[in-house]
């Protein structure tokens, strides 16, 4: 292991509570311990889950939040004492690992659940509430500390909770954590006065305008909380470690508006001078720990970073609240263990705080100590499959049934949440695999296919592997997306898998000797078919080669291509204009709220020219012609025009031998559809 991450691996104290190491797993959804809707649930996908992990050296664990009341039927988390008695089970096997568990428990959402369609119906028809409230009570499950707006539809108010309803909580609070103390489980986490969710919103002045005892000043906003630990601590006894996941800054600018990194702001939420207050007030009400980060759903980048965001984001916020207590803090925000080992020498923080990277890597600790860290699969802050709730104008959440119920699965790694769908099992006929295109969805065909024990040939008609990727990666703010091909070419090279480069494949006798083949051939970019079309740059060309592009250009096309390549011009100090037909910038399910809000807020901020619901009817030498939903034609001047309008699949079709399609020349989508594509396609072989 390198050297200067050893004050990582040092042992520290969450009140007489000892975790061996300083790496924490931060919870995440969808990988709570305990189902939202079976009265005697226990997950045992994410058991599995959470025990690979501490089996893999991280130091404490914290499970995805498990309501104190069930989100489905209403009932009380602490009434379904079958669950329990299997997490004490569990938690003899856990504890063998050394690790340490808090489960985290949560008071709800408020205002920041992401309602869908039915959600939206119910709250705005109260007929169709009344119908759903046995199973779905809308109404409870968006209340929140005063009536404000839903983050995911304005249109949709919470009601304020009532104080019996308050007291409820509060009691539920201790009831649970007494169960979950003796089921052995080592300490809890409160969930949350962090990110917006529905106990900030009672701490927060934007959204509490409460004029009882919990609302008004500041003893009163924090009273929930505060109630919630002291309550805890009088049923378990003071020794009971109980943490609190805390936001340091609400970085808010007010409802569905975050700040910017850098951006001169008036804040809303919760400020510094405020937080420096709120900090050690929480400590003495009783908490051991504040496990922390930035932001709420209306700053959500701050929380979820995505790849824009610069690293260690939080960081520094996090070591100023630390000179206000005197309990252990915890800093989580696209970490980098460096910067993190540096800051626990230095006694700013006491622990680092991951996510994600355990969705991609269960190992990714284990390799660290082995002088492993080529081997570690980077998470690239995607949001593909883990996190994919997409809001955008006219639309709340556009998530699947499916993606909703299954959170906290990887784009990269199919085997996370869903072992028993995908895992690696050996073949009983080993067979010779040819693979068209050495992009990512023939590497990851590929390498499946060698852990199977197939042999797998990459047949890649140019030089190099990666194919349409090595264009995706390109912008500076994509490191880890570079990263990402780094590991697939080391893998390909540690697995020995045979890579045939400038060999281009047109036809099955080019494949002699081969039982099958994966088509990985990707897609061609969709042209436009307006005068002066051949005038423009293709996306991927301009990526793939930024110079062509000297001072502005229009990109025509917005979506989450179109944005990036925006964004890259513009850290690039040249000057971008999107043309957009939606009447969003990205109106694209599956790409998270947390990344679209940056984009959106990021070309506000900077003055980027968005022109929504027009078309581009002409390209000129000058730039080009749009015309907006009006009919309204505006002529923008530029020296250099973008496309990015889609792609359409161009599968290689062979006759004579079986052959697979895999990547976009099956279907155009993302890095999760291609990877777990590539596998449904290698384990059936």
């Amino acid at each position: 292991m390198n050297e200067k991450y050893s004050p990582l691996f040092t042992s520290w104290k969450i009140g007489n509570c000892e975790i061996k190491n300083r790496i924490v797993m931060t919870s995440m959804g969808g990988t709570s311990i305990f189902g939202w809707m079976e009265p005697n649930h226990f997950d045992e996908e994410a058991a599995n889950f959470l025990l690979e992990r501490a089996k893999n050296n991280v130091g404490l664990i914290l499970p995805g939040i498990a309501p104190i009341k069930d989100m489905f039927f209403g009932r009380w988390l602490y009434q379904g004492k079958g669950k329990f008695k299997k997490l004490k089970e569990f938690m003899k096997e856990f504890h063998k690992t050394g690790a340490k568990l808090f489960v985290q428990l949560t008071a709800g959402f408020g205002r920041s659940l992401a309602i869908n369609d039915i959600m939206v119906k119910a709250i705005h028809n109260k007929a169709l509430g009344v119908v759903l409230k046995p199973f779905l009570d809308v109404s409870y499950l968006t209340a929140s500390a005063s009536a404000t707006p839903n983050r995911w539809d304005e249109s949709c108010i919470s009601r304020p909770l009532t104080v019996k309803e308050i007291k409820e909580m509060v009691d539920a609070f201790a009831k649970t954590a007494k169960l979950l103390k003796e089921a052995d489980v080592d300490g809890v986490e409160i969930h949350a006065v962090h990110e917006g969710y529905l106990l900030d919103q009672f701490t927060m002045k934007y959204t509490n305008l409460r004029t009882d005892e919990y609302g008004g000043s500041f003893e009163n906003r924090y009273r929930f909380p505060v109630e919630i630990v002291k309550a805890i601590k009088k049923e378990c006894g003071k020794d009971f470690p109980v943490s609190l996941r805390y936001s340091v800054i609400s970085k808010t600018k007010g409802f569905c508006q975050g700040a910017l990194p850098g951006e001169v702001y008036k804040e809303v939420g919760r400020d510094m001078e405020e937080s420096e207050k709120a900090a050690k007030y929480l400590q003495d009400a009783g908490y051991d720990m504040l496990n922390c980060d930035n932001g709420t759903y209306d700053a959500w980048y701050w929380a979820h970073p995505p790849a824009y965001m610069p690293k260690n984001c939080n960081l520094e916020d996090v070591k100023h609240i630390k000179k206000f207590v005197d309990i252990p803090v915890v800093c989580a925000g696209k970490m980098d263990m460096l910067t993190a080992a540096e800051a626990v020498k230095a006694g700013e923080i006491d622990a680092m705080g991951v996510a994600r990277q355990f969705l991609t890597d269960p190992e990714w600790i284990t390799k660290t100590l082995n002088d492993k860290e080529d081997d570690i699969m980077p998470c690239i802050h995607c949001h593909n499959a883990c996190f994919n709730m997409a809001h955008y104008k006219g639309v709340a959440n556009d998530q699947s049934l499916s993606d909703n119920a299954g959170m906290a699965r990887c784009a990269l790694n199919p085997e996370t949440m869903q072992s028993k769908k995908y895992k690696i099992i050996p073949a009983k006929n080993i067979k010779s695999v040819a693979v068209v295109g050495g992009g990512i969805g023939g590497m990851e065909a590929a390498r499946v296919l060698t852990l199977r024990g197939h042999k797998a040939v990459i047949f890649e008609k140019t030089d190099k592997l990666g194919g349409v990727f090595i264009a995706a990666a390109a912008p500076e703010f994509k490191e880890a997306d570079k990263a990402l091909i780094a590991w697939y070419k080391k893998q390909m090279k540690d697995l020995k898998i045979e890579i045939r480069y400038n060999t281009e494949v047109k036809k099955a006798e080019d494949l002699k000797g081969f039982d099958c083949a994966i088509i990985a051939t990707g897609s061609n970019a969709v042209k436009l078919r307006i005068k002066g079309a051949e005038k423009a740059i293709d996306a991927c060309d301009y990526l793939l080669d930024n110079s062509k592009v000297k001072e502005k250009a229009v990109i025509v096309g917005g979506g989450l291509s179109g944005c990036e390549i925006a964004l890259d011009l513009y850290k690039q100090g040249k000057t971008p204009v999107i043309v957009e037909m939606k009447n969003d910038l990205i109106a694209v399910k599956g790409v998270c709220l947390a990344n679209s809000s940056y984009l959106r807020e990021f070309f506000e901020h900077n003055n980027v020219e968005v022109h929504l619901e027009s078309t581009v009817k002409e390209i000129t030498d000058k730039g080009v012609v749009i015309e907006d939903k009006n009919g309204k034609k505006t002529e923008i001047n530029a020296d250099s025009v973008i496309t990015s309008v889609g792609y359409r699949p161009s599968p290689l079709k062979l006759e004579g031998i079986k052959a697979y399609n895999v990547g976009d020349c099956d279907k155009v989508g993302n890095l999760r559809t291609v990877i777990w594509r590539a596998w449904d396609v290698a384990m059936k072989i």
